[in-house]
């Protein structure tokens, strides 16, 4: 009898839409030929993470896997902050590709911390603004983030939460939680732009907030700040960004 499925779960035979039937592929044009005759640069994000796969499924090539596996996460740089969880989720990830998908990803994530600059301190709406401005340069849907962050309000980790619409994303206050958890957050705001700009909040973002707010509390990690990003030039304010600390809305 086939195993009715829990809210939430996913089932496996629909997380990956149905691909076309498969033709032969030149040898010059497969991942492999391509980064040996070109160099490593030359290779697309999908093709590069199809190399890690090696090899797909009966019913999707390894190239349409990494590339349903890219644009599930957002971006390359979001499958980082997958787990085994998030990867044996998607068709065609077993336990051992999404073992090999975590080393890698972990290989890259230490190479990024121990490369860079030490982590911004994000305790004022200003500095949040100024943290997302390349994030956000040109972005015409709504998104938002969770930054967490360490006892000094230090920033540990920016997740992409949801990716929406020009007008509207969705944000589940429970999934943030759990995110925050996952990465040992001490502290953590709530970030998400309004693309027309005007970063006044909505009905949404009101109650949105209130409810991650009082969730919060109950695991006792506060929400210190919930910041709306838009531009200055349509920002009665003329910030460019709302603060629901800052209006006393926290």
């Amino acid at each position: 009898m086939e195993r009715t499925p829990q809210p939430g779960e996913y089932r496996e035979e629909a997380a990956l839409p149905p691909t076309p039937p498969l033709r032969r592929t030149p040898q010059r044009e497969r991942p492999q030929e391509r980064l040996e005759r070109l160099g490593p640069r030359a290779l697309q994000d999908a093709e590069l993470l199809a190399m890690v796969l090696r090899s797909g499924t009966p019913g999707a090539n390894v190239l349409a896997i990494a590339s349903h596996l890219i644009h599930e996460a957002g971006s390359l740089r979001a499958l980082v902050d997958w787990d085994a969880e998030d990867y044996r989720a998607r068709k065609g990830i077993g336990k051992v590709k999404a073992l090999q998908l975590l080393a890698i990803m972990e290989i890259a994530r230490r190479i990024r911390e121990q490369g860079k600059a030490p982590a911004p301190v994000l305790a004022q709406p200003g500095q949040v603004y100024e943290f997302f401005q390349d994030i956000i340069a040109g972005l015409s849907i709504e998104k938002s983030w969770l930054l967490c962050l360490n006892t000094r309000n230090a920033l540990n980790r920016c997740l992409e939460l949801t990716s929406g619409t020009a007008r509207s994303t969705l944000m589940d206050p429970a999934e943030t939680l759990r995110h925050a958890l996952r990465h040992g957050a001490a502290a953590m705001i709530l970030v998400h732009n309004h693309p027309g700009g005007d970063p006044e909040p909505s009905k949404a973002d009101l109650s949105t907030t209130r409810r991650l707010a009082d969730a919060c509390k109950t695991v006792g990690i506060p929400l210190l700040d919930h910041v709306i990003l838009g531009h200055p030039g349509a920002d009665r304010l003329g910030q460019g960004w709302f603060s629901f600390k800052a209006a006393g809305l926290l």
